[in-house]
């Protein structure tokens, strides 16, 4: 497979004294530029009024939030209280890289049954997983930016932990939602063209059709509380609080989600974007029956994410906050949790390693081990104990 070249970012950082006038215009004209831009890209209406709570007339909304995403005036404001404060403020320390354990990944690729459950962090919400006999990407995007513009948006701070030419033949794709920075063009193109055939994608409800649109025919979708299997393992698409869009024109057209992924050695929960909702509590109770004590307990790992949080009021129904991805590990009732959905794209304010730090705050706050709810190094595998 062809990597996606990518090479880390040059980061721009304030000095003492801000930018000039002319800077922040132009920072501001080119995001509202990008906005207007996306409008070419859209879906055709997917949900249907009344088959569901969360199926409404020309689109899909949340369990517990009436989301309504911000306009260009919203959007304007954050740009310019962010230019005002002089955020997003340079990391006091890049993020945390090691070389990857290519040789324990790769043998463990062809260990069939006998695989060792294991969670790779590669950057932001991609996540490389083994469990079930299958390997797993979460949300891959391997390339520079989290854009559909070579030349403007979010650009990548950090080299992916591992690149797609260094990882086995994947299996299963899962993609919780149709952003930029979740559901990124060239690295689902590559997956689709890997030696030995194109993995499985599960989409959530809607985004087959963007699938079909690229030439990929191997995509399943879902609904929430839906599943499929794969092997030994079995994928339900869950309920999250988030939205969808790739454009002016589309948003909220497609449906978004989190999954459970049920193997024999592992239960792993992965939840995309979210805001803080009851829907993890009402994800513990629906699958209570199947994790019980005599079942081996709940999800083995939680993927959660700690970072794109700030400010809290354009973020805060839509990305949760560390202590707030504490609280649904602890509704989850997760035996471990990885922190994601940080480190990687400077897309908010708070600055590229302050989710880590945050992270220790709230476990102390709420009384979680460290051990319990961790970070990893890009590149970082992490072996997991077998529920059998």
């Amino acid at each position: 497979m062809t990597p996606i070249k990518c090479p880390a970012a040059k980061r721009w950082t304030r000095g003492s004294a801000r930018p000039d006038a002319w800077w922040w215009g132009l920072r501001c004209a080119c995001t509202l530029g990008f906005a207007l831009a996306l409008a070419a890209c859209t879906n055709r209406p997917v949900a249907v009024p009344g088959a569901a709570p969360h199926h409404r007339d020309g689109g899909f909304q949340n369990n517990y939030t009436e989301f309504q995403p911000r306009g260009l005036a919203a959007l304007a404001r954050w740009k310019f209280e962010a230019w005002r404060d002089g955020v997003p403020a340079a990391p006091q320390s890049p993020t945390p890289a090691i070389v990857p354990d290519l040789g324990l990944i790769q043998s463990n690729a062809k260990a069939g049954a006998r695989m060792v459950p294991t969670v790779t962090w590669i950057g932001h919400a991609t996540v490389f997983a083994q469990l079930g006999g299958i390997n797993v990407l979460t949300d891959p995007i391997f390339s520079q930016r989290a854009s559909p513009l070579s030349f403007i948006g979010p650009e990548r701070a950090q080299k992916p932990g591992l690149w797609l030419h260094e990882l086995p033949h994947i299996d299963l794709v899962l993609i919780s939602h149709n952003h930029y920075d979740h559901l990124d063009e060239a690295s689902v193109e590559a997956l689709a063209a890997q030696a030995g055939g194109a993995p499985l994608f599960v989409v959530p409800l809607g985004l087959k059709d963007w699938f079909a649109r690229h030439d990929i025919a191997n995509a399943v979708e879902l609904d929430w509380w839906q599943s499929h299997k794969l092997g030994d393992v079995e994928i339900v698409l869950t309920p999250v609080q988030h939205w969808s869009g790739r454009s002016l024109a589309d948003r909220l057209g497609t449906l978004w989600g989190g999954y459970a992924l049920f193997a024999p050695q592992l239960h792993l929960f992965f939840a995309g974007d979210t805001g803080y909702s009851k829907d993890f509590a009402d994800i513990r109770e629906r699958f209570a029956q199947r994790q019980g004590a005599a079942q081996g307990g709940g999800f083995d790992i939680a993927l959660l994410p700690i970072g794109g949080y700030a400010p809290r009021w354009f973020m805060q129904d839509q990305h949760v906050n560390p202590e707030e991805a504490v609280r649904i590990h602890r509704d989850l009732g997760a035996k471990a949790s990885l922190g994601i959905h940080w480190g990687t794209f400077g897309l908010t304010d708070e600055p590229l390693d302050e989710p880590p730090r945050q992270l220790a705050l709230a476990r102390r706050a709420q009384g979680v081990p460290d051990a319990a709810f961790f970070t990893l190094a890009l590149g970082q595998t992490r072996q997991l104990r077998p529920r059998r």
